[in-house]
């Protein structure tokens, strides 16, 4: 009896053992950054059964909203904060916010893969967006009309591309807004005649047009060798945001990203390291 006694209670030990606790660690923002943050995810989630990271999209706005809410413990944007921002975030939290810069991007032009364009400058893609040039005729193309597909206006690259390529000018009232890059893919890689924007990561089904800083110069591709030499003239920096210092799991999952098994999933993604 004592023996069946005995068994029974190591019975109930083992079933009621407390099961391994686990830190939820919630991403949000970016779509430009979504694949790359799913895959950062994915990885350190494997390694670290203690800890689950949610990561949603809806772009820099919607994820700087979020964190600024406290309804998200890190922000993906692919635009800085604005100043204005940060003066939210340290009304309700008594901090400016911690940015950390994981990544680098090749802002591109992206023309459906039948289209013969190979480079445009910089005035050309401004002239194009903010509607000056409307037809591919006037850029050596066939006689069509240039289809536009750019980003709503809550997201990083929308902002980053108005501000740096279209120098704030207004886009043209003709460009068709998109939910997220892959989308602005998608819709070029149906369209012959269209043209998107968006990261370099996101190329598949469509062509990267090769770009110069102005007529005289020489274009180029956004690849690693020509973010990291300066000659691609698009170039901007990936971030995560937080709310203060980081700290615990989440402290330790950043500093992951930013070690070499996170760095080389931005290689595979299609970004460029920082390091």
């Amino acid at each position: 009896m004592k023996s069946i006694l005995a068994l029974l209670v190591f019975g109930c030990v083992l079933v009621n053992a407390p099961l391994l606790s686990q830190e939820k660690i919630t991403v949000k923002g970016s779509d430009t950054m979504v694949i790359l943050a799913q895959r950062w995810a994915e990885k350190y989630m494997a390694a670290h059964p203690d800890v689950t990271i949610q990561v949603t999209g809806g772009g820099s706005g919607t994820g700087i909203s979020a964190l600024i809410n406290g309804t998200t413990d890190l922000c993906n944007s692919s635009r800085p904060m604005k100043p204005s921002e940060r003066d939210k975030l340290k009304q309700r939290f008594g901090s400016r916010g911690v940015e950390i810069a994981t990544a680098q991007d090749g802002l591109s032009a992206y023309v459906n893969q039948g289209n013969p364009l190979t480079e445009l400058s910089l005035q050309q893609v401004k002239d194009i967006y903010t509607g000056k040039i409307s037809s591919w005729k006037a850029l050596g193309g066939p006689d069509a009309p240039i289809i536009l597909y750019g980003r709503e206006n809550n997201s990083g690259t929308y902002v980053y591309f108005r501000d740096n390529v279209l120098m704030g000018e207004d886009y043209s009232a003709s460009m068709q807004s998109m939910p997220g890059t892959a989308a602005v893919v998608n819709a070029v890689s149906k369209d012959k005649n269209g043209i998107g924007y968006g990261g370099a990561a996101y190329g598949a089904g469509i062509r990267e047009v090769k770009i110069k800083k102005d007529a005289g110069s020489v274009a180029y591709a956004p690849t690693v060798e020509n973010i990291k030499s300066g000659n691609y003239p698009v170039t901007r920096f990936l971030y995560i945001y937080v709310k203060n210092k980081p700290s615990g799991k989440i402290k330790e999952y950043i500093d992951w990203i930013l070690g070499d098994e996170g760095q080389s999933v931005v290689s595979q993604v299609g970004y460029f390291p920082i390091r």
